[in-house]
């Protein structure tokens, strides 16, 4: 697991609460030297000084295993989840792919891999149901993404889990991309129940510069510390390596007998395609340039989680300690990922948008190197790790995820039998599709998909619907490709599969059960009278970068909306004071005329 040519590892440093020292003077000298040994060592200092045979920037790898401090256990356990951006379900060694993720592999094989594990098909909607969960029907996120010009974020009125988590003593940390609004100072995540935010407000951008344009002369800067601009700590390093030293850094300035919620959202794999150069060396025989470039990408990433592993074992964390993996969604083809065997993309509701990569690895698993296939879903991730935590979840909030701990750690059934995985009822309709269509039940236009059981229904337009091999990233892949291509039937706009017997979707079976397809869109429906509108507001020009700075940042203030109404009141008493003098005027002069004495 450990990269060529690393030294081996120095002595771990003890836990500062360990060092006990009867002179002040040479307490404060000692502390001071380690401190300052400890920066050299694990490069919380600039990336890459003093390394002329290393990419500018490149991160310093650490191998080894470390004995883990001796800490007195606490009855909380560190909760650390990791979610990486667009990785594809077939991307990850112990899937069988050719890109090497051998911490991932590792992680995983002694932990519990989740093999029938779901979340959305895009950024936002993973990202809102991880952080509430809730389906985004019942918040109102149902179509697309938020966009960086949208006054649009998570609605302030779901209680999120770290302020979940901050209630019963926990200190919560996020680094990585956020990507759940920010037109208001209250939707940034330092409002939102993270006591530090190191990253980035928008879906994606430059890996090096952390620049982003979302149209001709709407660009900006996206890299924040808490609630600022962090230009002061951008040294032109790659996000994943950035990011990973941030993570140290936390790691190694917080005291392991109290807990900590960490969530590192990795900006990697996700486009712009970007890596550092020596991560290129072993895939130099993939004729496709995209899938060459996101597989140095993906081999940065595992190194970065390799050196997290580390961090957590080298401070005192690892043994009290529960570390999720999971992607945000499917891969995407024509940006390097890959999602073979499985049909579809990102983006689509086939199973290769929706079914992800996913593991639990944790000295605390009763069942440790174990495969679960029960059904898993990203918003289980919330009530679990609130039970996990000793918290509490109110009785009145409407959650659609289930604690699903001793699922994963004792291999019991899964509480959850079916998985709305969405409607959205402003995505572009099905040419072909009516009510007719779904027997009177449902309009089968509309966009949507559900599992129950084994069953799986779609409708509407579920988006693209190829399946992508292996060898359509070699050359040998346009003729290969051509014989997976799927041309829908005219008027087609209802599937139902078998997962469980066919989880490659290769066969339609809504002609031959049309009482499953009846019971699901029942289903559908019972679903649907819970949805609350869509939140999808228009762009507001307000949020150019230009008019705050170059920085991507909250623009709507709610001082102006105040202004703006006193202002409103006031010209309407103005207006009236007006229009009273007048009428007043008016009357004088008419009495005048009709020769009524005044006064």
């Amino acid at each position: 697991m450990a990269p060529r040519g690393c030294a081996g590892p120095p002595p771990p440093p003890l836990p500062p609460q360990a060092w006990v020292w009867p002179g002040k003077m040479l307490a404060m000298g000692v502390l001071a030297g380690f401190w300052v040994l400890s920066l050299l060592t694990y490069g919380y200092l600039s990336w890459g000084q003093g390394l002329e045979e290393e990419e500018e920037g490149a991160m310093r790898p650490q191998t080894g295993e470390r004995p883990e401090p001796s800490i007195t256990t606490i009855s909380q356990p560190h909760l650390i989840f990791i979610l990486a951006d667009d990785q594809g379900f077939r991307d990850v060694g112990y899937h069988g792919s050719e890109i090497k993720t051998p911490t991932l592999d590792k992680l995983a094989a002694e932990g519990v891999k989740l093999e029938n594990y779901y979340v959305q098909p895009i950024c936002t909607p993973s990202r809102s149901q991880f952080i509430t969960g809730k389906y985004q029907i019942h918040t109102g996120l149902q179509h697309s993404i938020i966009r960086p010009t949208q006054p649009n974020c998570l609605p302030l009125d779901n209680a999120t889990l770290p302020q979940k988590l901050k209630e019963v003593g926990y200190s919560t940390h996020m680094v990585g991309k956020w990507h759940l609004g920010f037109y208001r100072k209250e939707c940034m995540p330092t409002k939102r129940g993270f006591d530090t935010f190191f990253g980035s407000l928008l879906g994606s951008g430059d890996y090096y510069t952390h620049y982003k344009c979302d149209s001709p002369g709407m660009c900006g800067y996206d890299l924040y510390e808490n609630d600022n601009a962090a230009w002061d700590y951008d040294n032109g390093i790659y996000s994943t390596q950035m990011y990973t030293q941030r993570v140290q850094q936390i790691l190694a300035s917080r005291d392991p007998r109290k807990p900590l919620f960490l969530y590192i959202a990795y900006q990697a794999v996700h486009s712009p395609l970007q890596a550092p150069g020596r991560y290129f060396e072993h895939y130099r025989s993939i004729i496709n340039i995209n899938r060459r470039r996101y597989a140095a990408m993906l081999s940065c990433l595992d190194e970065a989680i390799n050196n997290v592993t580390l961090a957590l074992k080298t401070y005192g964390f690892y043994n009290n300690s529960i570390i999720i993996y999971s992607s945000d969604n499917g891969g995407q083809p024509t940006a390097g990922g890959s999602n073979w065997p499985l049909r579809g993309s990102k983006g689509t509701y086939w199973e290769g948008g929706i079914r992800a990569v996913g593991f639990v690895h944790s000295p605390l698993l009763k069942n440790k190197g174990t495969v679960c296939k029960e059904l898993v879903h990203i918003t289980d991730w919330y009530p679990t790790l609130i039970s996990l935590a000793e918290g509490q979840i109110d009785e009145d909030i409407q959650l659609d995820g289930y604690d699903i701990w001793e699922t994963i750690s004792e291999g019991l059934r899964s509480p959850r039998i079916d998985i709305l995985h969405n409607i959205d009822p402003i995505y572009t309709k099905a040419k072909n599709g009516s009510w007719a269509a779904g027997y009177g039940i449902w309009n089968t236009a509309i966009q949507s998909a559900i599992r129950v059981q084994h069953w799986k229904l779609l409708t509407g337009n579920p988006g693209y619907s190829d399946w992508v091999p292996p060898q359509s990233f070699s050359n040998l892949g346009p003729n290969r490709w051509h014989n997976e291509r799927i041309t829908l039937s005219t008027g087609k706009s209802v599937w139902l599969f078998n997962i469980t017997a066919d989880p490659y979707e290769r066969v339609d079976l809504s002609n031959r059960y049309p009482g499953v397809v009846k019971q699901l869109l029942r289903r559908l429906s019972q679903f649907n009278k819970t949805a609350v509108p869509v939140r999808y507001p228009p762009k507001d020009p307000r949020s150019n970068p230009r008019l705050n700075g170059g920085v991507w940042g909250p623009w709507y203030k709610e001082e102006n909306k105040k202004q703006k109404l006193r202002k409103n009141k006031t010209e309407k008493k103005q207006k009236k004071s007006k229009t009273k003098k007048k009428q007043q005027k008016v009357g004088s002069f008419t009495n005048c005329r009709l020769g009524v004495p005044r006064g």
